[in-house]
C-alpha cells in the first residue's frame, strides 16, 4: 500500500510517502510544502491544497494519514490555523477518493518507539531505522510525516523494520508496547 503521511502546518506542511510492503516500509518521496505569511490565508491554503493534489496524483497515493487535532493547545490561534490546513489536506484526499486516517500523536510515538511520550529525536531515530535512511529527514515536519505513514503501515511491519540492519531484536519493553498498541487499534 502506498501511504502519504502529512504533518499539518500553515507555514510548512511536511509530507512523506512510503510503500508498506510485506515486512518493511520503503520511502518513495518526502518534502515540505512551504507558504509565507505575506500570501494571505486563502492563498496559503490554496497552495497547500494544490500541492497535495499534485502529490496524490503523481505518486498514486492509496491512503493519507494525518495527526489528530486535540482540544487543549497552548496557543489556540495556532490550532485554528492548523485546522484550516488540515481541512484542505482532507479535501484534497476526498477529491481523489483517497481514504484519510487520523491518529493521535501519542499513538504515533508509541507505535514507533514503544513510548507514547517519546521525544522528537527518538521518533526521528526510529524513522531513520525503519526506512534505513543514511541521515535523518529534515526538517522535523518531514520526519513527523514519515512517522505518521509508518504508524499506519501496521505493527507487524514496524516490528520487523525496527530490528534494524543487524537483525537485532526489539527490547522486551518495546515489543510489549507494540503488542499493546496492536490490541488498542483492533
Amino acid at each position: 500500500m502506498r501511504i502519504l503521511g502529512v504533518d499539518t502546518g500553515l507555514a510548512e506542511t511536511g509530507y512523506g510517502i512510503i510503500d508498506a510492503e510485506q515486512d518493511a516500509c520503503r520511502i518513495i518521496e518526502a518534502g515540505v510544502i512551504s507558504t509565507t505569511a505575506d500570501e494571505g490565508l486563502s492563498a496559503r491554503l490554496h497552495h497547500i491544497h494544490e500541492a497535495l493534489l499534485s502529490i496524490i496524483d503523481e505518486f498514486a497515493v492509496e491512503r493519507v494519514v494525518v495527526e489528530d487535532l486535540y482540544a487543549e493547545y497552548p496557543h489556540p490561534r495556532t490550532a485554528i490555523m492548523m485546522g484550516h490546513a488540515r481541512g484542505v489536506i482532507i479535501l484534497a484526499a476526498a477529491q481523489r477518493a483517497v481514504k484519510v486516517e487520523s491518529y493521535p500523536a501519542s499513538l504515533v510515538k508509541k507505535s514507533l518507539t514503544g513510548n507514547g511520550r517519546a521525544s522528537k529525536e527518538q521518533v526521528r531515530r526510529m524513522v531513520v531505522g525503519t526506512l534505513k535512511l543514511k541521515e535523518p529527514p529534515s526538517p522535523d515536519h518531514v520526519s513527523d510525516a514519515l512517522a505518521l505513514a509508518i504508524c499506519h503501515a501496521g505493527p507487524g511491519r514496524r516490528t520487523a523494520a525496527a530490528r534494524g540492519r543487524g537483525g537485532r531484536k526489539l527490547p522486551a519493553a518495546v515489543a510489549k508496547a507494540l503488542e499493546r498498541t496492536r490490541g488498542e487499534r483492533g
